[in-house]
């Protein structure tokens, strides 16, 4: 739990502090007035990076440095990012200093944006940064194995844009990123298989409907064979990938599929539909995270609770009563009609 934060020079805010309810936190202001600023910093010190910018871009115009200092249940903490190049960032926890935040020295967090509203019509790339997003904060190592494959995967295609690369070359970076793959696939269909097991009976439950709602990872091959089978693959296409110039074959080309009554979701759902079944994946991301952290997540809500009906607002507050939250909304009466008295209401004003 967050029971305050201070931002200074970060984003639109010079040197502002706030205090939070351990339940529902509700930040109520106009448009560009910081509402998600202040979302994006709690996202900053529990997860360590942004979810929409780089970090040069997350310090106030002009300013050198950019600071946001947190008081949790359990530790404080202090992220400090410096502009001067190259841009520097760092993470102090309980006076300890850290370039990287590791699985260990997180907190889990679920965000709902609006752009996760187009999940399912959206690029397959949208789809698999969310597994590979997900995964990161429940896999211990799974992390480190992303950003190892996204290097090999780099150096690959590097060596296929190359006029003078041997057949030699490519080899020892064909069994790298196999052997990376085989873990990234079976970790993505393990997770999918276990959202698929719950999304069912969780979306019928928000919509009060009957339709049949589930979803599958899809790849070309078994997961328990996935290296042979990649490392077989990338011979066999070597002549075309040169041609291309990029690795036509791995879990960074791979989807996943949502079917409603068995046909795709881009064709057969509503945009009503959508909302619901990503409302349910991020119920399903709260289970899992605390059940696989062993603690109690924090649920970021961005501007989208307005974006559901009645019967959809209903079904989320139900299921986050036990969860600090914090929503952001430019209509305080939507929000606050569902939580009555139990709430800590938060005003922002447009920050100069």
């Amino acid at each position: 739990m967050i029971a305050n934060i201070r931002l200074q020079q970060f984003r639109s805010y010079d040197d502002d502090s706030f205090e939070f309810d351990k339940g529902v936190n509700i930040i109520i202001g106009p448009n560009a007035s910081g509402k998600t600023n202040l979302l994006e910093a709690i996202l900053m010190a529990t997860r360590g990076s942004s979810y929409r910018a780089r970090d040069a871009e997350l310090v106030a115009f002009g300013k050198p440095w950019a600071r946001i200092d947190v008081l949790t249940d359990t530790s404080r903490r202090t992220v400090k990012v410096v502009t001067e190049l190259p841009t520097e960032k760092t993470y102090e926890i309980d006076g300890c200093v850290f370039r990287r935040l590791s699985l260990n020295h997180t907190i889990p967090t679920v965000l709902f944006e609006p752009n996760h509203l187009a999940l399912l019509n959206g690029s397959p790339e949208r789809r698999r940064d969310y597994l590979d997003e997900l995964l990161s904060q429940t896999v211990v190592g799974y992390g480190s194995t992303l950003r190892s494959y996204r290097r090999a995967l780099a150096q690959r295609n590097r060596l296929l844009k190359s006029l003078h690369a041997t057949k030699e070359q490519f080899f020892p970076w064909n069994v790298r990123l196999s052997e990376l793959a085989g873990i990234m696939v079976r970790a993505r269909t393990q997770l999918v298989d276990s959202i698929d097991a719950e999304i069912g009976g969780l979306y019928q439950d928000i919509a009060r409907s009957n339709t049949r709602v589930s979803i599958a990872y899809c790849t070309a091959v078994e997961p328990v064979q996935y290296e042979s089978h990649m490392m077989h693959a990338l011979e066999l296409r070597m002549h075309d990938d040169l041609l291309r110039g990029f690795t036509s074959f791995g879990p960074h080309r791979e989807d996943f599929k949502v079917r409603f009554d068995g046909h795709p979701a881009e064709e057969a759902a509503s945009r009503g539909e959508a909302r619901t079944f990503v409302l349910g994946l991020k119920i399903i991301e709260l289970k899992l995270l605390e059940e696989r952290r062993d603690t109690t997540p924090l649920l970021l809500l961005d501007d989208v609770f307005s974006e559901l009906d009645g019967a959809r607002r209903t079904a989320l507050t139900t299921h986050l009563q036990p969860y600090q939250t914090f929503i952001t909304t430019t209509d305080a009466d939507i929000a606050t009609q569902h939580f009555s008295q139990h709430s800590n209401v938060i005003l922002v004003s447009s920050q100069q």
